[in-house]
């Protein structure tokens, strides 16, 4: 059965933030996850999760990408989330490529992408840190992103060739990016590192849109998958009785 992870900062939005563990524990979820880090007080974060007896097992690691000009600044940033990571004994570093360059081309940007992660890969390998690589929609939530879809996201994950570097499959995301998406991940699932799920349209929990959870998260379940399911939605109601619906499914 696939392990449930809740991102704490959509579903329980209306709680302070470290009170957020502890209610996601009891709704049943295996872990948390979070975004940005530095802003966070670590140490009260670790301290709730122990409390709760749930495992942080993802947030965000920062950086601009698709900058040739700044790579040294983006692999600095990620290396400083990695050391992060490994102290708090995260496994895995949510890595989000950044804008679109204006004057760059797509194969600039994209040789710059592979660049950045091939040389913090043998960071995270020693670490025992696996970086994810969330494509994001450009039609309704994110513009101006570079990595649209999960097909060039697999090229770099191929390119970078590291164990340690693989696809977070953001289920909400590519839906309305791409579509077929029960292929798309049980055909790509070795290369999958992390998956979050919402409904589409809106963002919300599943069951309020229009795809078929109960036949995704059945074939998640049929393949060798063993990472975590996130919960990254806006709960249209109450948030417990989404999870519940959520955890109902695995």
């Amino acid at each position: 059965m696939p392990r449930v992870s809740v991102c704490v900062e959509m579903v329980y939005d209306d709680e302070p933030f470290h009170e957020r563990v502890s209610r996601a524990a009891e709704a049943g979820a295996d872990a948390v996850e979070f975004w940005g880090w530095r802003e966070k007080d670590l140490d009260r974060l670790e301290d709730a999760a122990a409390e709760a007896d749930v495992p942080i097992v993802g947030c965000v690691a920062g950086g601009t990408l698709t900058d040739p000009d700044a790579a040294d600044d983006a692999v600095e940033t990620i290396r400083e989330s990695i050391a992060m990571a490994a102290d708090l004994e995260i496994p895995s570093l949510i890595v989000t490529t950044g804008p679109d360059q204006d004057g760059l081309d797509r194969t600039t940007q994209h040789d710059a992408i592979v660049d950045v992660l091939s040389r913090v890969a043998p960071d995270a390998e020693s670490a025992g840190v696996t970086l994810v690589l969330e494509p994001l929609n450009t039609a309704v939530d994110h513009p101006e992103y570079y990595l649209e879809t999960s097909e060039e996201g697999y090229e770099i994950i191929d390119e970078v060739d590291s164990p340690s570097v693989r696809l977070l499959y953001d289920v909400y995301h590519q839906q309305v990016t791409e579509g077929n998406v029960i292929q798309n991940i049980t055909a790509n699932i070795d290369r999958i590192g992390h998956v979050h799920v919402a409904d589409v349209p809106g963002r919300h929990e599943p069951g309020t849109g229009e795809l078929d959870y109960a036949n995704i998260f059945e074939a998640i379940e049929e393949t060798d998958y063993d990472g975590y399911v996130g919960c990254e939605f806006s709960p249209v109601g109450d948030p417990d009785e989404a999870m519940a619906t959520v955890l109902n499914w695995r």
